[in-house]
Parts: structure tokens; C-alpha cells; sequence
């Protein structure tokens, strides 16, 4: 996997993307594989958490005949963090201001998540 290729995929998202404060690629086992985070976060825990929540998510949608996790969206008084899958080996952690779009921060968390399969494939 080209982990540097993918730091500048994130890299670039974040900076480019309007109200996205942040954003992780993490193992299903909640090793954290890129990031671009803000300072103050810490990448391990922030990975570990993020796999935690993926993992609770799908055990949700299947005691709640949901079919499978597509997203993860936790939303507070101060933004969203939203868990998004990359394939098999990989989950997306998009860290998101009160005032972005969602429809708008979707399309482009989509087409970051395209970039990122292809490098990952």
C-alpha cells in the first residue's frame, strides 16, 4: 500500500474540502494507516475508537436486520465525525465543522474514498 500516496490523498482532501476539519484511514482492527488530524487528537486513540465504533455500528445493523454498514455518522454541537469503509482493509474517519453540507461533504468523502480504493487495490 502506497502510504504516503494515500497521506497526500487526505492531505489534500482536507485542505481542499470546505468545513472538513480532519481525516483517518484505519484499520478494521483500529491501526491507523494515514491521517491528517487536527494537532490535538491522538492518532492511535483516535483509530482504536473509530474501529470500536465501526465494529458496535455492524453489530447494530445486524441485530437491527439493517444489512450492512455503509456510514457512520456521529453528529454533536460542534460537527460530525463520520465512518465511511474503503474495502475490506480500510475505514475512513471524515472529522467535519456544524456547518458543512451533508450532501455536499458526502459527494466529496465519495470521491476521496475513490482515490483511495485505487491506491489501496
Amino acid at each position: 500500500m502506497g502510504a504516503s500516496t494515500i497521506g497526500g490523498i487526505l492531505q489534500s482532501f482536507v485542505s481542499s474540502t470546505s468545513d472538513v476539519q480532519g481525516a483517518a484511514l484505519v484499520s478494521p482492527d483500529g491501526l491507523p494507516l494515514a491521517s491528517s488530524l487536527p494537532g490535538t487528537m491522538d492518532e492511535e486513540r483516535t483509530s482504536a475508537m473509530s474501529a470500536a465504533m465501526l465494529s458496535l455500528g455492524e453489530r447494530i445493523g445486524k441485530e437491527l436486520a439493517r444489512g450492512s454498514v455503509e456510514k457512520i455518522l456521529v453528529e454533536g454541537a460542534d460537527g460530525y465525525g463520520i465512518l465511511i469503509g474503503c474495502g475490506d482493509d480500510a475505514v475512513l474517519l471524515v472529522l467535519a465543522s456544524q456547518s458543512a453540507k451533508q450532501g455536499l461533504l458526502m459527494l466529496d468523502i465519495k470521491r476521496a474514498v475513490g482515490e483511495i480504493k485505487a491506491v489501496l487495490n
